[in-house]
Formats: C-alpha cells, sequence, structure tokens
C-alpha cells in the first residue's frame, strides 16, 4: 500500500484538483501525507500491538495465567465521504489491514475522478479477495449496509450515521461513525486576536470549510467582536492575497447543489465580511454574518462551507463563561471544540462540555496527531481511530485462561468446602 501510494501521488493530487480545486500542497497535507504517516506508524509498531499480551491473574486463579489474544474482526466495510476522499478512506483501510482484516472500500460518487484514481490504486496492489473496491451511488450503499459485515466503518453525516447503524442493527454490526455536527468555537476577551483570526482563518478557509472538524459557528465576546472582524479579514488576506478567489489554494464547493445549499445561509444574517459567489466556479467567499437568530438554519444545520456566523455574547447578560457553557450544552455534542482565551479558563469550558475533540487556542491540529484519538461522542459520532486506535478499531481482544494440567486444586468444585478461604481471597 505504501508503495501504490507512493506511486499515485501525482494521479490522486490532480485529482484533487480536478474535483475539489485542492492544490497540490493543500492535497499532500490533509490527504497523502496523512496517510503515509499512518501507514508508516503502523508498520513500525504492528508487530508489538498485535503480540499475545500477558496479564495479571488473580489468586483465585493460580495456577493459571491469563491473556489478551487480538484477533481481526473479519470482513470490513469502509465507507468515505466526499470532503477528504483520499484520507478518509484510506486511513481506516490502513487500520483494517494491520488488524488483518478484508476489507471493501466504497469511495463518493461525488469526487468522481478521485474515486477512480482510488479504484485503480487498490487494484494494482491488492488480490479483490482481500481488499476490493465497489463505486455507485446511495443504492449501492442502502445495498452494501443491509449485507452482513463484521464491522462497518462510516464517515458523513449525523443523518446517514443514523441510516447506518440502523442498517447494522439488523445483524448485530458493531459499527464506527465518524460523523459531524456544529463545533463551536470560543473568541474570549483574553484572546490574543491576531493569533486567534489567522488560525480560525485557516481552519474554517481549509477545504472551503468542507471539513468535519471545521469552526461552524464563533462565539465572541462582545468587547473584542468589532476589532476580530477587522483582523479576520486581514489575516484572511494574509493567507490567500487580496482576491481569494485568485489563490492556488482556496478550495471550490463540491457540486451546484452544495453551492446552492450553502450560499442560502447567506440571508439569515447581516453580511460583515466577505459574501461574494460566483455559481459558475462554485466559489464562496469566506464570509462572516453578523445578527443572526439561534434558531436560523445557518445556527441549526452542519454549514459545510466558508460562512461563519457570528454569536455575540455580552457581559450584560451574565457572565462570559456561563452564557457559553449554556449556549453549547443546550445543544447536540459537537464533533470539535475550539477556544481562544486564556488556558485556565479553556481548561474550565472543557471541563464543562462534551466534544470529540478540540484544542485551546488552536484550530483543526487535533487530529493531526495519530497518538491521541480521533472520534465523535453522542451524535457527532461513536468509536475512535488513528495510530493504535485504528488497529484497535478493527480488532477483536480475546481473553484466554490458560490452566496447567500438573496440579488441580479442590478448592473451586462442589460441595465447596473451602468456602470462607476462598470468600476472603476474593
Amino acid at each position: 500500500m505504501k508503495s501504490a501510494l507512493n506511486a499515485f501521488e501525482k494521479p490522486l493530487a490532480d485529482a484533487l484538483w480536478t474535483d475539489l480545486h485542492k492544490s497540490y500542497q493543500e492535497a499532500y497535507l490533509t490527504e497523502i501525507g496523512l496517510v503515509k504517516a499512518e501507514i508508516k506508524e503502523h508498520l513500525h509498531h504492528v508487530g508489538r500491538w498485535a503480540r499475545r499480551r500477558r496479564k495479571r491473574s488473580p489468586l483465585t486463579l493460580f495456577p493459571a495465567s491469563s491473556y489478551i489474544v487480538s484477533e481481526p474482526l473479519g470482513q470490513a466495510l469502509i465507507v468515505s465521504p466526499w470532503n477528504y476522499p483520499v484520507q478518509l478512506l484510506l486511513n481506516p483501510l490502513v487500520g483494517a489491514i494491520s488488524a488483518g482484516c478484508t476489507a471493501v472500500l466504497k469511495p463518493s460518487p461525488y469526487v468522481p475522478n478521485v474515486s477512480a484514481v482510488l479504484e485503480q490504486m487498490i487494484r494494482s496492489v491488492f488480490n479483490e479477495n482481500y481488499v476490493a473496491v465497489v463505486q455507485g451511488n446511495r443504492d449501492v450503499n442502502k445495498e452494501l449496509f443491509s449485507s452482513r459485515w463484521d464491522i462497518i466503518f462510516f464517515t458523513g453525516s449525523p443523518a446517514l450515521g443514523r441510516k447506518v447503524m440502523a442498517a447494522s442493527a439488523e445483524n448485530l454490526t458493531p459499527v464506527v461513525l465518524e460523523l459531524g455536527g456544529k463545533s463551536p468555537c470560543i473568541i474570549d476577551s483574553t484572546a490574543n486576536l491576531k493569533i486567534a483570526a489567522r488560525r480560525v482563518a485557516w481552519g474554517k478557509t481549509l477545504n472551503a470549510g468542507q471539513t468535519c472538524i471545521a469552526p461552524d459557528y464563533i462565539l465572541i465576546h462582545e468587547d473584542v467582536k468589532e476589532e476580530f472582524i477587522r483582523v479576520f479579514a486581514a489575516q484572511v488576506e494574509y493567507l490567500h492575497g487580496k482576491d481569494i478567489k485568485e489563490s492556488q489554494h482556496f478550495v471550490r464547493l463540491v457540486s451546484d447543489k452544495a453551492f446552492e445549499r450553502v450560499t442560502g445561509y447567506l440571508k439569515d444574517g447581516t453580511i460583515v465580511y466577505g459574501g461574494r459567489t460566483d455559481s459558475s466556479d462554485r466559489f464562496i467567499e469566506p464570509t462572516l454574518l453578523d445578527n443572526v437568530s439561534p434558531d436560523a438554519p445557518v445556527m441549526t444545520d452542519e454549514i459545510f462551507g466558508p460562512i461563519f456566523p457570528l454569536i455575540t455574547i455580552s457581559p450584560k447578560d451574565g457572565s462570559f463563561k456561563d452564557q457559553v457553557e449554556k449556549f453549547i450544552t443546550d445543544r447536540e455534542k459537537p464533533l470539535a471544540f475550539y477556544y481562544f482565551g486564556r488556558e485556565k479558563d479553556g481548561w474550565d469550558l472543557i471541563q464543562h462540555t462534551s466534544s470529540g475533540g478540540g484544542c485551546i487556542n488552536d484550530t483543526i491540529m487535533h487530529i493531526a496527531n495519530s497518538h491521541i484519538p480521533f472520534g465523535g461522542v453522542g451524535n457527532s459520532g461513536m468509536g475512535h481511530y488513528h495510530g493504535k486506535l485504528s488497529f484497535d478499531a478493527f480488532t477483536h481482544q480475546r481473553s484466554i485462561v490458560k490452566a496447567p494440567t500438573w496440579i488441580d486444586l479442590p478448592v473451586r468444585y462442589m460441595p465447596y468446602k473451602f468456602f470462607a478461604i476462598i470468600k476472603r481471597m476474593m
């Protein structure tokens, strides 16, 4: 797989440009490079991860010994979305391979060029009995989900995640669901606004906001809102130049349907920055929306685009922390949580809220560390992967007790003559 990825790096990058206007640099950093790093991690550690492990045994089992044996779950179905079509298909596959599973891969039909290259790459290196690729639309998905698998690994929307889970329940198939939701970005009055604006602008314009862990909306302290808007505009220009439409690093919306859906959110507030669109190019300029109702569609749907609603938190209405905490906990648990401000306050908010993961004074970067789990909670998903957790996701941990035959202590047998002794030992 490593060799195939090296051989197909350019065709994959070219296909990502064709389907998403994704530059080679972004394609490598957010897709191909992450898969290479995951492969390297597994090649280095899989022997140790898969080894039989001896565990402590209580005195009541003496003289037996206890072990954990890792075995592959079996046949895996891996279904990926269109927004990171290489990374989100191949990273789970690395875990399936290292665990010893076979896999059927279902790429997204919304990025046809990428999906075609992925199929070509997989067919070039794997026997179809081991790893196979199935192309198609939602009808194909429905048929796949109704089949029997030993594990389903699905990345997509919460709405589709519910359908996957309902279908998998028919066969008691375990699932890993990597979903999404509305990930809050909190800008406190103590934030370094220049750094915050740059990192938020980067996280929101990466893949044009079509990222499951993109900051979805901003909860901002009233005292710094106007300054943040000004600095955010400057940082978008710093990242992409005077005209972001001409930037080689600003992705387009994946389809006309996605373009129409996302541009529809522009009417849900007052545009205070950005707002330009071009339907012929599926281009939407990064946009800040003010005066947004918490019940507006832009605040109830996952945006999945470069539009950023601002929710102003006024100190007149109570403490900033309490208002932010209530706003977040009143809604579904998000996949990510981002806080900009004093570290102590960030940890305090993390303790009183829940999310799949997140960052203090940064965005997105928690996904880049294979030593910490990536996954959702509640409405944003279930199960984790990356690094060893990818191996674990496709593995059954089998408990084995090995008992010798050179001795057979009578204490466990009826009529339990030594019950009083055993009771004290337990």
